[in-house]
């Protein structure tokens, strides 16, 4: 095998073990901290196709007719180092939690999904002040969603939306205003629940209702900001229904 194949090959070994670590774990072939683990092991894979390929395209003889195969490789082998790399530098950003609401103060409670979560690493009732105080400095923009619009109305749309999102919903209690579904990651296929609570808005104010959302994962300490991207993403969607 020349060296410029043999670079090439690393390059796709790297790209492989960033593929296969989260779906590896997804389909149960291998438990998601080993998944985790292999996610770092593609950075440096990566990172050495990258430095074989520069040193393969300042030796003449290795580069002569390859300097195509050899750039490549060195992109890929790039592209793939900095897709972990990215990502363990946003969890470290990041607060080192798992547990995401619009209302701090009363977190809408789970109740079909509590017998679903029992056992589970991460407690079904929220941790606390020192969550909320953590979710207030890293994600200050997540805040309740007020719609114009009557409870009974606004929790129709909140279903609908829920349901859009691609979420199992375990339970739609339109009398309590509460729905309670469960979101897969795509890659991971991490399981995160989430409750969606619609009451009628504050006196005082031009909304009609009001709609909080809690998603919590179901293991780990942190999510690398999964649950506030799902929070917003689902309050951005329901906003503009």
């Amino acid at each position: 095998m020349n060296t410029a194949r043999f670079v090439w090959m690393f390059a796709l070994l790297a790209a492989a073990i960033l593929v296969a670590s989260g779906f590896g774990a997804r389909f149960g072939v291998w438990d998601f901290r080993l998944g985790l683990q292999l996610v770092r092991w593609s950075e440096y894979t990566g990172l050495a196709a990258v430095a074989l390929a520069l040193i393969a395209l300042v030796i003449p003889r290795w580069r002569r007719g390859r300097v195509p195969i050899l750039i490549t490789a060195l992109i890929v082998g790039a592209c793939v180092a900095y897709v972990p790399w990215q990502w363990f530098q946003s969890a470290r950003s990041l607060p080192p939690i798992n547990d995401i609401t619009t209302d701090t103060e009363n977190p809408p409670a789970f109740v079909a999904l509590v017998p679903a979560r029992a056992g589970l690493s991460v407690p079904t009732i929220y941790p606390g002040s020192a969550t909320s105080e953590q979710q207030k400095r890293g994600y200050p923009d997540i805040k309740p969603l007020e719609l114009p619009l009557p409870p009974a109305d606004a929790f129709a749309r909140a279903l609908d939306v829920a349901k859009g999102m691609g979420w199992e919903i375990l339970a739609s209690d339109a009398a309590a205003g509460r729905i309670e579904a469960t979101a897969t990651t795509p890659w991971f296929g991490f399981h995160d629940d989430v409750v969606v609570r619609v009451v009628p808005a504050p006196e005082g104010t031009r909304a009609g209702s009001r709609v909080d959302v809690r998603s919590v994962s179901r293991i780990g300490r942190g999510d690398f900001g999964t649950n506030a991207k799902r929070v917003r993403a689902y309050l951005e969607k329901l906003a503009h229904a």
